[in-house]
């Protein structure tokens, strides 16, 4: 399976995130280095997130793009759309609680020539499970199932062994 990539671009203030290939904790730190400066500039006024080419994504990359959504609606901006043309993404999505935090469709974007992918930014094992641990944290909040799901990981991540 292609390993996963994070393509972007900006125009006046509006973000385009698009992550193609197999999603992985590897993309966690620039995934969510990209969200803070996203969150940084004075102009930045909202995003799309494309999953028109993801083929798979795991829950620590699902659980930094709720907080993408959620840090919008604290800034008061608007609903973050997704698209997601893949029905298999998509119904991940729903389970997960996104159409909470999210809009949702299931469009694909034909002109995408400004998108410019990210280097991949490395972590510490340490920043690696920090990641993790507030990923999670976040799809607990999204619906029970999640909670439910997530509740022994998020508790052996939260043991002081599991940062040693």
């Amino acid at each position: 399976m292609q390993s996963g990539k994070m393509l972007v671009a900006d125009h006046q203030g509006t973000y385009m995130i698009k992550l193609t290939g197999d999603v992985r904790l590897t993309l966690c730190n620039t995934i969510d280095e990209y969200i803070e400066q996203m969150f940084a500039a004075s102009d930045f006024s909202g995003v799309t997130v494309d999953l028109a080419e993801t083929l798979g994504i795991d829950s620590t990359s699902l659980g930094l793009l709720a907080k993408l959504a959620i840090q919008a609606k604290k800034h008061g901006l608007d609903i973050p759309t997704i698209l997601s043309p893949n029905p298999d993404i998509t119904r991940l999505l729903q389970s997960m609680g996104f159409t909470k935090v999210f809009n949702i469709y299931s469009d694909e974007i034909t002109d995408a020539d400004d998108l410019q992918e990210l280097p991949v930014k490395q972590g510490s094992e340490r920043q690696v499970r920090s990641k993790v641990l507030e990923a999670h944290k976040i799809l607990m909040g999204l619906n029970k199932q999640n909670h439910a799901d997530f509740c022994d990981l998020v508790c052996a991540l939260e043991t002081p062994k599991a940062f040693k």
